[in-house]
């Protein structure tokens, strides 16, 4: 099938924002530094200025850079990035230390899950509660890890969005980014089978509208897969450094 010239110019910019955006997150443009001019940018890339203005526009959008008429286009503070934006979760996680990584993911999990799960004791509806048990039976049906991961990472996303609480739903969305590298590591693990009681023990609570015990059953969860992670890599990531 063609792509139409709107299309192809789309990718471009997208192309180009991407390499800047990352250029950036990898802080080989720190904050407050002027990124190069447009047509320095143009020579650098081979693109067009129309590309650069609209991939420009794309990373002020994501909060990474500000373009002012005597000062240029610099890059922002870091604490005013949209750090739930996909693409900025994607460079960040290209270059952060695994390490450092997982220990972010589980503070953010610890403090977000299991009230996620509480609420949505209370708040889901029944096409919630069957989207979290069709996840659960894809992780028990799963034959391989990937599939294994992608179910897991899909009944992690349907507990957010159970809550019916809309200010959870950005941490859902960002889980398909992620979680996917901790899940992936996990699932490596000889751990599966209890994997499965405490996702049913999350599940059911749910069901059951039982808010308490679904946050901690949710504790529960949670413990056992950082204490996975750290057997699984032999070291402790979220030990204090």
């Amino acid at each position: 099938m063609f792509r139409d010239s709107a299309t192809i110019a789309r990718n471009v910019h997208s192309q180009v924002a991407d390499r800047i955006g990352a250029l950036i997150v990898r802080g080989d443009v720190l904050p407050g530094d002027p990124l190069p001019s447009e047509v320095k940018i143009c020579e650098m890339l081979d693109v067009s200025r129309t590309v650069v203005r609209e991939a420009i526009r794309t990373l002020t959008g994501k909060g990474l850079v500000e373009s002012r008429a005597k000062s240029g286009t610099r890059v922002r503070p870091r604490e005013e990035w949209n750090q739930l934006d996909v693409d900025v979760l994607r460079w960040q996680l290209e270059h952060a230390d695994v390490d450092s990584y997982l220990a972010k993911i589980f503070q953010l999990r610890n403090a977000m899950e299991p009230t996620a799960a509480a609420l949505a004791a209370t708040a889901a509806t029944d096409t919630d509660r069957a989207a979290l048990r069709a996840a659960w039976q894809a992780m028990v049906a799963a034959r391989d890890n990937e599939a294994f991961v992608n179910a897991d990472i899909a009944f992690h996303k349907q507990l957010y969005i159970a809550s019916r609480n809309e200010f959870f739903w950005p941490i859902a969305q960002m889980f398909e980014v992620t979680l996917r590298e901790s899940f992936r590591l996990a699932a490596l693990g000889d751990h599966r089978p209890r994997a499965f009681e405490e996702h049913r023990a999350v599940m059911e609570a749910i069901e059951a509208g039982d808010a308490e015990r679904a946050r901690e059953a949710t504790w529960v969860l949670l413990g056992n897969a950082s204490d996975d992670l750290v057997r699984i890599r032999g070291k402790d990531p979220f030990r204090k450094r």
